[in-house]
């Protein structure tokens, strides 16, 4: 499901971005959902729904995640930053690998 972007201009837009999305897709508190929370186990979020969450970012802002990112990131901050490094809105994140970086590159052929 897409949802609005245009106001997104920078990571920290992106988090709460993505915090309005878990929090009104999931009904999750939000002041649950801090830069810390774990994605399953603070959040409450399942896999599938970890899986939902990135497709809904995917749809919104064009991005496509790679297969194997749910290995990558295990925070909400991970989550956002890795979707604002891929929108280009921050640098890359010291947690991504090279080889989850050319993985990332690969499944988006428009990155420049």
């Amino acid at each position: 499901m897409s949802r609005p972007t245009d106001d997104v201009k920078n990571w920290m837009q992106m988090f709460r971005w993505i915090v309005k999305s878990i929090r009104d897709d999931y009904d999750i508190d939000e002041s649950i959902l801090t830069r810390a929370a774990v994605l399953e186990s603070d959040c409450g979020l399942s896999v599938e729904q970890i899986e939902s969450v990135l497709e809904t970012i995917g749809e919104s802002f064009g991005l496509r995640f790679p297969d194997g990112t749910l290995n990558e990131i295990l925070r909400l901050e991970e989550l956002c930053m890795l979707a604002a490094w891929m929108k280009g809105l921050y640098k890359r994140p010291d947690f991504v690998s090279g080889g989850f970086e050319d993985r990332c590159r690969a499944v988006n052929t428009a990155w420049a």
